[in-house]
Order: C-alpha cells, then structure tokens, then sequence
C-alpha cells in the first residue's frame, strides 16, 4: 500500500479524536473488527507475505485518518530532528512540542548550541527534566562542529559517537533526517508488534522483536512507515493496557513527586535566578535534609551541571 501524501506538519499537533465510524481511533477498551481479524490470521497462518501486507495496510489506514502533525516531521532540517529526538527520550509528546518549538528558534543549528552559555542553554530546556540530555546535547553539536564541519551525517553507527545518543536514537535520527530503513524498536512500536505477533505471550525480547520489525519495515519509505507505527502503537496504548508491559525489557519510570530528579530541576531554578548559592541557603530554600543534599550536589558538580567556587555552587558559564 502506498504511504499516505504528507501533509502541512508546520500545523499545531493535532489529537486524535476518538471515534468508530470509518478509520477512526476506536473507543477506549475497543479492537476494530479488521484488527480481531489480523490477529486471529497472524495466529492461524503466522508471518505470510499476505500477512504482513495485511498488517501494513492497517497500519497505514489509519495513518492516513490519524496522524498527528508535529513539527519534527517531514519538513524539519537533520539538527531539528536530532533535537527532538534527544528531546523525546523519556518524556512525553505533549511535554515536548512547546519546548522543542522555543529551542529550534532559539538554538537553530548546532554552531549557535555549541556556542552558547550553559546558563542560556538550561533555561531553555527547564520543564524537560533529565538536564543531563542538555549537556550531551551541547557536546554533541560541538562535536558536530569541529569533527564534521556542522554537517549531520545519516550514519547510525557515526551517530552513536555523539554524546547522549544510542542505537534507537541514531536509528531514529537517520530514519526521519534521511529515510534510511533502520531497523530500532522504542515503546509504541513495540506495542504494535505485541499486540499483534506475540498475542497473550509474556517476557517477550527485543531479540524475538528485532526480526519481525524488519519483516515489516517499509523499505521504500521507511520515515513514513515508522511515523505511522509509532501513531497506532500510541493509540493502541490509549485503548488498552499498554501492550508493551509484556516486553521483558518494559520499565516504568520512577515517581518524579519527591525524587532527586525533582530536587535537581529546583537547584537549577534557584541557580538560574541567583548567581551563586551556598549549601546552607540551598538546603533553608529547599527544606532538605543535609546529607541528602550534598549527595544530590555532588552528582551535579559531577555530571558538569554545577560547579563550586569558595562554597558557593553555581552554574558554569561555559
């Protein structure tokens, strides 16, 4: 089946809304009968050709009814892929849009990241949390810079060289900054195979994934294919218990209420309106226990977030 024709991606995300006349996302709890029917045919003839070919028309319908328009898609240059990218690892799409639409305009290729003051640099990312992806992403476009002259490079393998960046984010950046046909799983793609090749089964690898993944890979135009797998597997994960908690390599992200990630995000916004803070007014401010603080401080200075200078923590300038 012919992917769906691009559409104007410079548009707001739009939701999907729910519905169960047509191609429409299904109520919440719901299978569509072409869905029952794929299932109970993959069961009974396993992976034919008539399968998959099944299997990508499904998934392409409802792309075609469904897809959402975000602003990395389709139109955005390799860096903005590769920010939003960086931007999406662990963090959700709706947290991301108004923050990645504010930071390519502020950072608009990786010479005016690289060149930045951290100060600037972590203001613009507060409200992603995991300020770490930050720094790596900073070192990365200087690396970018200075060992490929400013120019991305659509090789997975040479991605994986950049700071913060793994197999999946190095497929996903050469497949949506350059239609090569990677082969990589993340959460909703992993939730569509689940769902449909592994059904009922439980403890199922990436091992046992990563073949049916490149079974089903549109070759031809594999940026397409992978946006509309990744909108069905979000919208499967809408209507049922997520299907991807029966992957063996499933975890659930730590409560942030509470958590060390939280206390770090509330150092860095008291650093970014005061110059510097010693440990006592840091520790009055933030109502922690001392020991804890100092721990949470350390891994900071560590990570290159913080540095200290006569007792007072501060962020690096540079």
């Amino acid at each position: 089946m012919v992917p769906p024709s691009a559409v104007n991606d410079t548009l707001p995300y739009r939701k999907q809304a729910a519905s169960c006349k047509g191609n429409g996302p299904a109520p919440s709890g719901s299978e569509t009968e072409a869905e029952r029917s794929l299932r109970q045919r993959l069961q009974q003839e396993g992976q034919t050709a008539g399968c998959i070919e099944a299997f990508k028309q499904l998934v392409y319908r409802f792309y075609q009814d469904n897809r959402r328009d975000l602003p990395w898609r389709e139109q955005a240059s390799p860096w903005q892929v590769l920010v939003s990218e960086v931007m999406l690892q662990q963090t959700q799409v709706d947290r991301v849009l108004p923050k990645y639409l504010a930071f390519v305009q502020q950072f608009p290729d990786p010479q005016v990241l690289a060149a930045a003051p951290l100060p600037g640099l972590l203001a613009a990312w507060q409200g992603l949390g995991y300020n770490r992806r930050a720094l790596n992403l900073q070192r990365a476009a200087r690396m970018i810079v200075e060992q490929w002259n400013g120019t991305i490079t659509g090789d997975p393998l040479l991605l994986q060289q950049l700071p913060g960046i793994g197999p999946y984010t190095a497929g996903a950046i050469s497949t949506f900054a350059f239609n090569r046909p990677n082969i990589f799983l993340e959460t909703n793609i992993r939730a569509v195979l689940l769902h449909f090749f592994f059904a009922d089964q439980e403890g199922i690898t990436d091992k046992q994934l990563l073949p049916v993944a490149e079974a089903v890979l549109d070759q031809a135009t594999p940026r397409d294919w992978y946006n509309a797998l990744m909108d069905y597997g979000s919208d499967l994960k809408r209507r049922f218990p997520n299907p991807s908690r029966r992957s063996r390599h499933h975890t659930v992200q730590s409560r942030f209420e509470g958590s060390d990630r939280q206390v770090r995000g509330a150092v860095l916004r008291l650093l970014l309106t005061e110059r510097g803070l010693g440990l006592e007014r840091l520790q009055q401010s933030l109502e922690l226990d001392k020991e804890r603080l100092q721990r949470i401080l350390e891994g900071m200075l560590r990570d290159g977030l913080l540095q200290e200078k006569q007792g007072m923590f501060l962020i690096p300038s540079t």
